[in-house]
């Protein structure tokens, strides 16, 4: 399965007294404290050759440089230049390397070779947002640290310069953009670096610089008049919880349904909404009394096998590194989606005998909203099939070289003992997919079989389910004109909740790139004149409902912290992206230049105690209710 020094997510959300228990389990302690001392072999010395690499070749002019001077503490050791490229080039090992035969391996070749495909036309402008981000001086500050005889200024000129390239940015372009024949790099801080850089971030900040350009719009639109769709409505609504057993399938179904109290709009829509991993059925509370408010029957399902609770009853242990499984379990996959079919079941009846159900929804016509995992069960009721069948092979190549969550947590399905299953629900009439997890679980056709209309959102800063190989390669397959993508430009996973659900202490934590509650407000009053705007075309209404749908609407909820887009057609410059790095919709173990996971040194040991310190504190205050990823390592991963 996955290689055993892989380092997997283990994601995690905890109401505050379920956390304090967890903190003080021993299985936690003895994971966190057994992780931290596992010797990572061969993907150590490929990080540390990677961090050399990119610290020896960050400089910027002219020339370039021959050799590469490791230090060590007292110890020297000299690196050829033109000896890595040959190695590179030929898989040959060159005489004044045969030091390093044993660990110049396929997977060195690869690294070496990596490149991030870039328009050469866009590359300056690209890689100079990029760099002015905050993740980019960030990254710029840390290599001027690896290699202390250059600048900031000849790091950011040499980065520049070897953009230009046509056949791509990789380390040993970059190497030939130095102007020292001789370059220092300290090997103790490049390891440091290596063990907290995330280039996927900056992948994040160029398509967020791409999408916000090329998508904005100058039209005018008239909206219709005494209607907003963003203030509550004027209906009373009734809420009730209720607990399904599917005894089929021995499956407990929890759901909270809202319910108007007047049937006001006629033939209405029923409205699914579905949470993510390791959430629970009040991540999207919001939108279902807003919704409710306008004459709409919500309900909110919550998925026992892969809830909060669930993650809570599970014993977190290292065997987890080689089985997903035993975090996400390969059954929900499909009881997911299954469970929303139970419930349409059971409300089918209830909808005819009920008096408080009666007349308030058409249960053949259901609008789903989900976020993350939820997507993927959205796209597998309205008709991707799921394919485990290309799963295996991509799963058993993951390094923790450039992984996401997504692409571990998506890896837990290859346990399931078949590989294809039909899971649509034609009472599926419309999707809305909020930052979904899909990957490779739809094998190669992907969304091509998506047949209703579908909304994907995606936020650029989103570091657990990647927006490029998440949500954009994946909008790109969905066929028809009845598609729509909403850019949220600096959003991440988490920016959709509501922050009553979702703990404010994340937004304080370093290495934790959420908002705050005060940042969103704009997004989720976008969002709730969507859901409903989108719920109306199933109405006599949606015409009137239409205008809310256009992307000047949408942009015009634009703040400076997250400047919003949509479209039903990505840009040039994405689509050839998409083509060159991810042909396959996700991108895999060789195909960019990567992000690096957790080093067992003794400086990145040093790092992780003072995260986890912090992040304890944090996550200690008294809140309603929290959501945390973790690497096992101890460092968060959003």
């Amino acid at each position: 399965m996955l290689d055993s020094t892989m380092f997997h997510l283990a994601p995690m959300a905890f109401r505050r007294p379920q956390l304090t228990q967890l903190i003080h389990r021993k299985p936690f302690g003895a994971l966190i404290n057994g992780l931290t001392s596992i010797s990572l072999g061969r993907w150590r010395i490929v990080a540390a050759l990677s961090a050399v690499a990119l610290g020896g070749a960050m400089g910027g002019s002219v020339e370039a440089a021959e050799r590469i001077n490791l230090q060590v503490g007292p110890i020297r050791q000299t690196l050829y230049v033109s000896d890595l490229e040959e190695f590179a080039q030929t898989g040959q090992v060159p005489a004044r390397l045969s030091l390093y035969q044993g660990i110049l391996t396929p997977e060195i070749q690869a690294m070496l070779n990596n490149r991030v495909a870039l328009n050469p036309s866009m590359a300056d402008r690209m890689v100079a947002d990029i760099l002015a981000s905050s993740n980019g001086e960030l990254l710029l500050d840390s290599l001027a640290r690896v290699a202390p005889g250059l600048t900031v200024d000849q790091i950011r000129a040499a980065i520049r310069l070897a953009a230009k390239q046509t056949e791509g940015l990789n380390v040993l372009g970059i190497v030939r953009a130095v102007p020292q024949d001789t370059l220092e790099v300290d090997l103790t801080a490049a390891l440091a670096l290596v063990s907290q850089l995330n280039l996927s971030r900056l992948e994040g900040d160029a398509l967020s610089t791409v999408l916000e350009q090329e998508l904005l719009v100058t039209d005018d639109i008239d909206l219709p008049k005494n209607l907003d769709p963003t203030q509550e409505g004027t209906m009373a609504i009734t809420e009730r919880s209720f607990k399904f057993v599917d005894r089929e399938r021995n499956r407990l179904i929890p759901l909270d349904v809202y319910v108007p109290d007047q049937a006001i709009v006629e033939d209405a829509p029923l409205v699914v909404l579905s949470h993510g991993f390791a959430a629970d059925r009040r991540f999207l509370t919001y939108v279902g009394k807003h919704l409710a408010s306008h004459g709409l029957t919500v309900v909110a399902l919550e998925h026992v096998g892969s809830n909060v609770e669930a993650l809570n009853n599970t014993p977190i242990d290292p065997a987890a590194l080689e089985e997903p499984s035993r975090i996400l379990p390969a059954s929900e996959f499909l009881d997911r989606p299954r469970d929303v079919s139970y419930v349409l079941d059971r409300l089918t009846w209830m909808e005819q005998v009920s008096p408080m159900l009666g007349g308030k929804f058409d249960p053949e016509r259901v609008v789903l909203l989900g976020h993350s995992l939820g997507g993927y069960t959205g796209f597998a009721l309205a008709g991707a099939q799921l394919d485990l069948s290309a799963l295996p092979r991509f799963c058993n190549s993951l390094t923790p070289v450039g992984l996401s969550p997504a692409d571990w947590l998506q890896c837990a399905a290859i346990a399931l003992p078949e590989m294809t299953a039909d899971l649509s629900d034609d009472r599926i009439v419309q999707v809305i997919a909020m930052n979904p997890l899909v990957g490779r679980l739809f094998g190669r056709k992907g969304l091509t079989e998506v047949a209703v209309p579908s909304i994907i959102l995606t936020g650029t800063k989103d570091g657990v389910t990647p927006t490029l190989a998440q949500q954009l390669g994946p909008f790109h397959q969905l066929n028809g004109p009845n598609h729509h993508l909403i850019a949220v430009i600096g959003g991440t996973h988490l920016s959709v909740g509501d922050p009553e659900n979702v703990n404010a202490a994340l937004t304080q934590i370093p290495f934790m790139p959420e908002l705050s509650g005060d940042q969103t407000t704009n997004l989720r009053q976008y969002l709730k004149a969507l859901s409903l705007s989108v719920a109306m075309q199933q109405t006599e209404q949606a015409d009137t409902y239409s205008a809310f749908l256009e992307p000047a609407y949408a942009q015009g909820f634009s703040t400076n912290t997250l400047p919003l887009r949509m479209t039903q057609t990505l840009p040039d410059t994405v689509q050839g992206w998409l083509r060159t790095v991810a042909p396959d919709q996700a991108r895999s173990g060789g195909e960019t230049l990567k992000s690096w996971a957790h080093l067992n040194t003794l400086e990145a040991r040093k790092s992780v105690g003072n995260v986890q310190r912090r992040m304890m504190a944090y996550l200690r205050q008294e809140q309603v209710s929290i959501t945390v990823l973790f690497w096992p390592m101890g460092l968060p991963w959003i």
